[in-house]
């Protein structure tokens, strides 16, 4: 592919990871530093109470069209009707299943969301932005 943007039609083959949001910074959308109390962005600088941390979507994928393999990450929005949710609702709804669980990986989604999306996108084609 050249340097200029273009559509590609693939199917999914795989979800390359099972953590689906992440801690985005507002100004950025780079991934947001975390510790007890305060998030920190390293690329902008911005700083703030973990409390005020807002999150976003990002899908890997291992992609196929009729020629070629492609890892695709998606951000962002466009997920959310694929979801039925924003990013920022998932999280919340991840995090209480995790205490309800004692999973203590606060970062990992639990099994059955893992398996709903990997029934939602692999064998399924989509057209993506490059």
């Amino acid at each position: 592919m050249g340097g200029g943007r273009a559509l590609l039609a693939a199917s999914v083959i795989s979800i390359q990871n099972s953590c689906f949001t992440y801690p985005a910074c507002q100004n950025c959308c780079s991934r947001l530093v975390l510790d007890s109390r305060r998030f920190n962005c390293l690329k902008c600088g911005c700083t703030g109470e973990m409390k005020d941390a807002r999150y976003r979507y990002r899908l890997s994928l291992k992609v196929a069209n009729m020629n070629d393999l492609f890892d695709i990450t998606v951000f962002g929005s466009c997920l959310d009707p694929f979801f039925g949710v924003t990013a920022e609702n998932l999280q919340r709804y991840i995090q209480d299943l995790n205490q309800l669980s004692g999973e203590t990986n606060k970062d990992a989604s639990p099994g059955v969301l893992v398996q709903a999306v990997e029934t939602c996108f692999i064998g399924k084609r989509f057209i993506f932005g490059v």
